[in-house]
C-alpha cells in the first residue's frame, strides 16, 4: 500500500482541483487566444496541466488514486458547473485516461518525460475531441484546443526536468 506523503496529497488535491477548475472556467470566461490566432475554451490550461499532474500523481501514489481524484474531480464539476460541461468533461476524462494507461504504462520503463509527453500527445487529443463534441457540438476549437494544452503540458515537462535536474545535482 502506497504512504501518503505531503507531495502525494498536494498532488491530488492539484489535479482534483483542476477539473473543476476547468468546467468553471470554460462556463464562465468562454473562449479565450492561445496563440496562432487560435481561440480555445478557457479550461483548456487547466487541462492541460491536469495531464501532467495525473502522471504525476499515478508515480506517486499508481493507478487507483488517479482513478479516485477523477471520479471526485467529477463529482466537484457536477456541484459546481453546468451538468452539460460536467458530463462533457467526465466522458471525455474517462476516455483520455483510458488511452493515457494504455500509452503511458508501456513507455514507463524509457522514462518519466517520454512517458509524459507522449501519453499527453494521446490523452489531450482524445478528451479535446470528446469534450468539444459533446460540450459545444462542434471541433471548431480543435487546433486551440490541440495547441493551448501543448503549451500547458510543454510548460510543465520543462518545469519538472528542471526540478530533476537540481534535485539530482544536490544529491551528487
Amino acid at each position: 500500500m502506497t504512504r501518503i506523503t505531503r507531495r502525494t496529497a498536494a498532488l491530488g488535491v492539484a489535479y482534483l482541483a483542476t477539473i473543476p477548475a476547468a468546467n468553471l472556467a470554460v462556463a464562465h470566461l468562454g473562449a479565450q487566444p492561445v496563440g496562432f490566432g487560435y481561440l480555445a475554451p478557457a479550461g483548456v490550461y487547466f487541462i492541460g496541466l491536469a495531464l501532467v499532474l495525473r502522471d504525476l500523481l499515478r508515480e506517486a501514489a499508481g493507478r487507483g488514486a488517479v482513478l479516485a481524484a477523477i471520479l471526485a474531480g467529477a463529482a466537484l464539476s457536477w456541484w459546481l458547473a453546468d451538468p452539460a460541461l460536467a458530463l462533457a468533461s467526465t466522458a471525455a476524462f474517462a476516455v483520455a485516461e483510458s488511452l493515457d494507461f494504455a500509452v503511458y504504462e508501456p513507455l514507463r520503463k524509457r522514462g518519466l518525460l517520454t512517458a509524459m509527453l507522449a501519453s499527453n500527445a494521446a490523452g489531450l487529443l482524445a478528451d479535446s475531441l470528446i469534450f468539444l463534441w459533446l460540450a459545444f457540438g462542434s471541433l471548431a476549437y480543435l487546433p486551440g484546443q490541440l495547441l493551448g494544452k501543448a503549451w500547458m503540458t510543454v510548460a510543465a515537462v520543462a518545469v519538472i526536468a528542471v526540478l530533476r535536474r537540481r534535485a539530482q545535482a544536490v544529491a551528487v
